[in-house]
């Protein structure tokens, strides 16, 4: 009788459509965040490792764990074209899992990209081959190959559930995640969101001001503001 799932590799898990997958690649993740009713974040602390990274596709998950990163070399072989890996740790580590060649192995499956909550290095490489990474921390302390991990299971990763063929983007604003079965919804609530911030965008740039885009007067006044002339 199974009592965890540590050393389980799922080899088979549902993507989501991916003309759904490559509409939500327009969006940003404070607009997806938004349309989605404000949920998905990952904890701000998982940054780019370097500056102009963005990425979005399907997770393949992985549970890490600390300062072990033998399941990433797993997971390499459940790598889809357009998929990324998206892996947590079974408890808190920012040892350097990841780096140079594993981003080579990835790539070569067709992966695109990085999030992980732990510690990567080899920062200027994977900038020079454009492999953007999401992680907790930069950190050139390797890692070994010794304790069984599982990939392709539920992961929690910086307080946020990812669940395999979930669809994860990332840039310079954060991380979200966006459910399997809803990713078409949210990548039309995205753009209805982007319609409806664009003709915002256009009174703005007239001059007119929030005060009266947003009809704020009244319950500004109701809530006891004073405009005193002195």
């Amino acid at each position: 009788m199974r009592l965890n799932d540590l050393g389980l590799v799922r080899t088979n898990i549902h993507r989501p459509d991916p003309a759904d997958v490559e509409r939500l690649s327009r969006f940003g993740v404070a607009t997806i965040h938004e349309a989605m009713g404000r949920v998905g974040l990952l904890r701000p602390y998982i940054r780019p490792a370097y500056a102009g990274a963005r990425l979005c596709g399907p997770a393949v998950t992985v549970l890490l764990q600390p300062g072990d990163n033998w399941m990433l070399h797993v997971a390499a072989e459940q790598v889809q074209e357009g998929d990324v890996i998206v892996a947590g740790c079974t408890t808190e580590s920012e040892d350097g899992f990841f780096g140079e060649l594993l981003a080579t192995s990835l790539r070569a499956r067709g992966c695109r990209g990085l999030v992980i909550d732990g510690g990567v290095r080899d920062v200027a490489d994977l900038e020079k081959m454009d492999f953007p990474v999401f992680s907790r921390a930069i950190n050139s302390k390797g890692t070994v190959k010794a304790t069984l991990g599982s990939v392709n299971i539920p992961v929690v990763v910086a307080n946020a559930l990812v669940n395999p063929g979930d669809v994860v983007v990332a840039d310079v604003d954060g991380v979200v995640v966006v459910p399997r079965e809803l990713v078409g919804a949210v990548a039309d609530a995205s753009q209805k969101r982007e319609d409806n911030e664009e003709a915002k965008r256009q009174r703005f740039r007239d001059g007119v001001l929030g005060l009266d885009i947003y009809g704020m007067r009244e319950r500004l006044a109701a809530a006891g503001l004073e405009y005193v002339e002195d």
